[in-house]
Formats: structure tokens, sequence, C-alpha cells
């Protein structure tokens, strides 16, 4: 398979698994999309959805959220990890949104990554899934999947969204970088990998994964 081939075959297979695909964060509009992805970092998008509940029904939005303090917002979302960073973050961002934004999210990368707490792939995530924006978030099973199948060196998320963005036309990347991620969970897990059930990595993966793959299962 030449490249292209291998990028039409991931494109075509990842289509037919997620005709639809469902956006893993429970939110309401761009504002609570912004604090969900905040607190997803080093946590689960389980127990995210678990916690926003009982932190929007408090504040839904950034001028409700300053009326809380940091002490408050951290005891709501401790479970979700970090939480005295991201209380921080949470109420810090919500007060510029009201002094320079007018209470609203801005639509621009760069913009949101000036506000506290939000790096790179969060302001991407929200401008992708809260305004259609094309952009490419990559998270850790994006980051593993587009090593194992051979289109990116997996040095770093920078050097794979660059990868990914240059592979894939612009017009997909909203949906395809959430179609990566449910099928690295569903197929390409980081643990308990089962090759036969991976059909895109089976049938394109580099060949060091897969023959590290195959050492890994004799060994056993």
């Amino acid at each position: 398979m030449t490249k292209q081939e291998k990028v039409d075959f991931t494109l075509k297979t990842l289509d037919k698994l997620y005709p639809t695909i469902p956006i893993p964060l429970d939110h309401r509009d761009p504002y609570t999309l912004l604090i969900a992805v905040l607190l997803s970092a080093q946590s689960t998008d389980v127990r995210v959805n678990q916690i926003t509940p009982i932190l929007f029904a408090k504040a839904d939005n950034p001028y409700a959220m300053v009326k809380l303090t940091v002490d408050e917002i951290r005891d709501i979302i401790r479970p979700v990890g970090l939480s005295p960073m991201k209380s921080k973050g949470i109420h810090g961002l919500s007060q510029i949104l009201i002094d320079k934004y007018n209470g609203e999210v801005p639509q621009e990368i760069e913009l949101l990554e000036e506000l506290p707490a939000v790096g790179h792939k969060t302001a991407s995530v929200v401008v992708s899934q809260a305004f259609g924006i094309p952009a490419f978030p990559v998270d850790t099973h994006i980051h593993r999947l587009m090593y194992r199948w051979g289109f990116s060196n997996g040095k770093n998320v920078v050097q794979t969204e660059k990868d990914a963005k240059r592979l894939f036309p612009i017009e997909v990347w909203n949906k395809l970088h959430l179609q990566i991620i449910w099928y690295g969970r569903e197929y390409s897990p980081a643990r308990g990998w089962d090759l036969e059930k991976d059909v895109i990595t089976s049938t394109i993966g580099r060949k060091t994964v897969l023959t590290e793959y195959h050492k890994s299962k004799k060994g056993r």
C-alpha cells in the first residue's frame, strides 16, 4: 500500500464504523464545553461527565462561576484530579471572559490559549467541537494510533498534529479526530490490545509495531 492508499483505507474504515460520532464530554454551549475539556486533563470523560452536572447546577456561565470562590469550585471538582490548578483556572478564565469578551468564549485558538489552564489541545477541542472551525486536537489515543499506523514518528504531539493536518483533508478534521479517539478506545487501546480486532493497524500498521506486538504475544 502507498501512504495515500493507507490514508484512504483508514478514512473509509472509520466512516464505516462511526458514520456519526458523539462528542464524549457532555456540555450545553461553548463555555460549558471549555470547562469540561479543562477538567478532562489527566482524568476520564466518564468521571468529568459525573462532576460537571454538579458544577453546572451551581454555575454554568462565567458570571455565575465568579460568584463561587476558588475553594468552592475545588471542592466540587476534586474527584477529577488536579483540583487546585483547575479550580484557579476555571475561576480566572471566567473573570477574563467577563472582562474582555462580554462573557463569551472567543473562537480563536490563540485567544483561548491565553486563558488560565487552557492549553493548545483544549483550545483546539473548543474551536472544533463548539464552533465547527477546522482543528485537529491530539490526545493520547490519536498520538498512539498515528504512530501505530505509520503516519507519524511518535516523537511528540506537536509533530503528530502537523502530520495529521498534512495527511488528512481539512474538511474531515473535526469528525476524524473524534473517530480516531473512539477507535483507539474500542479497537486499539494502549493496554489489552488485540490485533485481530484492530483491522486498521493489522492492515496498514508500521512493521516495527507489528513485530513488537507479535513478540510480546509469543513471550506470554
